[in-house]
Formats: structure tokens, sequence, C-alpha cells
């Protein structure tokens, strides 16, 4: 992929933002904003105000196909050719956490996990990636994490939020393939943004490394710079937010 850190690089005119509430989605939607993007659509579930005049919020569910595809619809007019899903959860409203054995796998809260890491992106796939130009770049990028990977896996535990990342990251491949045959110039790919400092990762934030946790503005400006880099060799993987390719 091309040079990591690139964040000045040429964006398209309009992107989009699934998770725009959420720390990471919410920097990465001003951080586009920041970069020249005339319009940056943000979408979150209730809606929410940006002092940034060029982001347009809209509201949507994830767990709502019809809303998804009004929204899609509402594009197509002027279809954006960035499409960022920044939606995730890792403890469940709840308060359900991760399992750290298989003994306490619950099938009620497993089913909810992948209703939202999983099923919910890729219905934004399937309604915004027709939307891309046949002749142009255009980039779908969803936010995965590195405990999704089989080979990366050594401690276990975490069983419905790794199966979870596992199943979009093979979802990510298949939409890539897909695309590859009529969009040769899209890319579609995962992104692991590392330990955030987002309400997600707080009950995890204790015993963190000094210097581990990243802000979510520099997080969004490390991702923007792997997109910025990416092309459509790159279509089908994960990338961490150094730029590299974490394994499958």
């Amino acid at each position: 992929m091309g040079n990591v850190g690139q964040t000045q690089g040429i964006w398209p005119q309009s992107a989009v933002v699934f998770g725009a509430s959420g720390g990471i989605g919410r920097a990465l939607t001003e951080a586009l904003a920041q970069r020249g993007v005339e319009r940056v659509y943000a979408g979150s579930r209730s809606a929410i105000d940006f002092e940034n005049k060029a982001i347009v919020p809209f509201t949507f569910d994830l767990t709502d196909e019809a809303s998804i595809e009004t929204v899609a619809q509402g594009m197509r007019d002027a279809p954006p050719k960035l499409v960022l899903v920044a939606t995730g959860v890792l403890t469940l409203a709840d308060g359900t956490g991760p399992e750290r054995s298989y003994k306490r796998l619950d099938p009620a809260a497993m089913e909810q996990v992948l209703r939202l890491n999983t099923i919910g992106p890729a219905l934004i796939a399937k309604h915004m990636l027709p939307l891309f130009p046949r002749e142009s770049r255009a980039v779908f990028a969803a936010l995965s994490a590195r405990v999704g990977s089989i080979s990366d896996n050594h401690i276990g535990g975490w069983h419905s939020y790794r199966a979870s990342k596992a199943a979009l990251n093979m979802l990510v491949r298949n939409w890539a393939i897909e695309m590859g045959r009529t969009h040769k110039d899209a890319v579609v790919v995962s992104l692991h943004p590392g330990t955030v400092a987002t309400s997600l990762s707080e009950p995890f934030q204790s015993n963190l490394p000094d210097g581990q946790l990243t802000s979510p503005e520099d997080a969004a400006a490390n991702l923007l710079g792997v997109i910025d880099g990416l092309t459509p060799d790159d279509s089908g993987f994960q990338f961490d937010w150094k730029g590299e390719r974490v394994p499958d």
C-alpha cells in the first residue's frame, strides 16, 4: 500500500460515516471535514450536532435495514466515494461483557453482538456498495479488530466479539472479490484502529502499558492516513492503524 500518514491526500467531494456518534466515528467525521471534504454525511441512531457546516447529520438504525436503505436511496444522485463504518459493540447495554470462557456463552448476548458487529455492517455494504462508480476510486472501510484474526489468536476468550469481527473480515474479503469484477478501482477493507480512548474500551483500559491508549483524534488521523495510501491491490484485507496488514 502507499505511504502511511498521507493525511492530506485528494479526498472525495462527499463521504459518509456510519456511527458518527461514537468516539472514533465522530473524530473521523470532523477530520474529514477539516481535510476539505465538501459534504460529510454523519450517521447515528439519534440526531447529533456538529459546528462544521460541511457535516450533514442523518439518523439510521443498524438493526433496521429499511432505515439503511432509505439513507442509500437519498444519496443516489450524489453518491459518496468514501464509506466508513465506525459502528460496533464490545460490552452490551446491560453490562454483558466479552466472555472469558466458553462456559459463559449466552445465545441471546452472542446474537446481539453478531447483529451489531457483523450483520449491521453487512446491511450497510449491501446498500452502499452499489452506489460506487465503476470508473473511479472509491473506498469502503469498516472498523474491525485485531482479535478477529484467526491466525493471530493465541489466548482465546472474548468468543462472541472475536467471532463477530472474524466474520466481518470474511465478508470484507467476499465484497472485495465481488466488487473487483466490476469496479476495478474500488477498495474494500477492514481497519484495526488500535486501542482508543472511547466508551467501548473504557472497561479494559486500566492495565494497558503506557502509550498504548490512543485518543480518538489521533486514531482518526492514523486511519485516514492508511485509507489515503490504499490501492485496489489492498482490497479484501485488514490493516492496522500503522498501515500494516493484519494476519487473516
